[in-house]
């Protein structure tokens, strides 16, 4: 399984067992990371950064998070409104004015942090390619016809919600996404998370391992528009692509580092991205019920899917981060091997998570 190195906490002993037991069975390689308040308390890697296993994952490894990119998108959202930039509660039309096309006037900027948009798919047939190309992607959006009535039905934007949010970054604030939140999030935090990688990272990265199998929920409400094999997030092209949704490369501790700003009150290591009323927007309840797009039930906040005090989503294949806003605990987990075992993922995630609720509560 290789070695795990870094460093952990006494009491979170837990996780590291998770860790070591998931690389021992199904990882190749992986990184873990807990915060408690602004105090890394888990800081661990291990396994192997290719396939072959020829390779160590080392402290500096970085990967493709796919969605679990969502979550930078989302916070760079509240970041604005916090600061009296950008309105939540506003038509995306005010900022957008070609959006307000296609009936979608009344489409909000939360609805589209909250999967109720009703802009799920590109209706238009898209190539791969073009997702790479942000004016089309955008204008394809902007002149689309909803499916449903905005607020009304939550349907996962797996990859249109990036666009979405970037454009209306981009308009709000002169800059994209990508670099808003290099020069404004991860620059400030010294968080090595990239949407979108510059080429002298490249060295660095572990290639995504496609799943072996992929689980027949997972086929059904594939799009598959456009075509997305997991393999293209090894390509060039894929790893300095501006897509919000999912071209996001980084490691455990870079993912918890930023996503802590919203479990400390919106100040982590001496800086202050946003106050604690914005911090608590993300719980504010956008849908719940069942999910058309994943055929599970889901309730979603300002960017985040909610369970209680914690707010959290995945990347395709397994990655996950997990705020929880009332302990003040971050948890992260980032591999190179994809499992997909259903539109909930696969449990590897969810095992870190709990093993380090076992070390907060052995503290409290």
């Amino acid at each position: 399984m290789g070695d795990i190195h870094g460093s952990f906490d006494g009491r979170f002993g837990a996780v590291r067992d998770a860790l070591a037991e998931s690389l021992a069975d199904r990882d190749v390689g992986a990184s873990v990371a807990v915060f408690v308040g602004d105090e890394l308390v888990v800081d661990l890697w291990g396994g192997y950064a290719d396939a072959g296993r020829s390779r160590p994952w080392e402290r500096d490894t970085i990967a493709c998070v796919w969605s679990t990119s969502k979550t930078m998108a989302a916070l760079g959202a509240l970041i604005l409104a916090d600061r009296g930039v950008l309105d939540l509660d506003a038509p995306v039309a005010t900022y957008w004015p070609e959006f307000g096309a296609g009936g979608k006037e009344k489409v909000l900027v939360r609805h589209v942090l909250g999967h109720t948009a009703g802009l799920p798919v590109w209706t238009e047939p898209v190539r791969t390619e073009q997702l790479y190309d942000w004016a089309t992607m955008t204008k394809l959006l902007a002149e689309q016809v909803p499916a449903s009535e905005p607020g009304e039905v939550g349907a996962y934007h797996a990859l249109t919600q990036g666009y979405l949010i970037g454009e209306v970054v981009r308009r709000v604030t002169g800059r994209s996404l990508a670099a808003f939140f290099a020069e404004e999030v991860a620059g400030p935090l010294g968080a090595d998370f990239h949407l979108g990688l510059a080429a002298e990272h490249d060295r660095r990265v572990a290639p995504i391992i496609p799943a072996p199998a992929r689980a027949a929920e997972l086929r059904a409400w594939g799009s598959g528009n456009p075509p997305l094999p997991a393999e293209t997030a090894n390509t060039e092209a894929w790893r300095r692509a501006d897509i919000p949704s999912a071209s996001g490369f980084g490691n455990a501790r870079s993912v918890a580092a930023v996503q802590s700003v919203l479990a400390c009150g919106g100040e982590v290591r001496g800086v202050r991205l946003l106050s604690e009323a914005g911090c608590r927007r993300v719980l504010e309840e956008q849908f719940s019920g069942e999910d058309a797009v994943l055929g599970r039930q889901v309730r979603y906040g300002m960017g985040y899917s909610l369970q209680g005090p914690v707010c959290t989503w995945g990347g395709w294949g397994g990655s996950v981060v997990a705020v929880d806003l009332d302990t003040r605990m971050t948890v992260a987990y980032v591999m190179n091997q994809m499992l997909e075992e259903g539109p909930i993922g696969d449990y590897r995630g969810l095992e870190i998570l709990m093993a380090a609720y076992e070390g907060l509560s052995s503290s409290a």
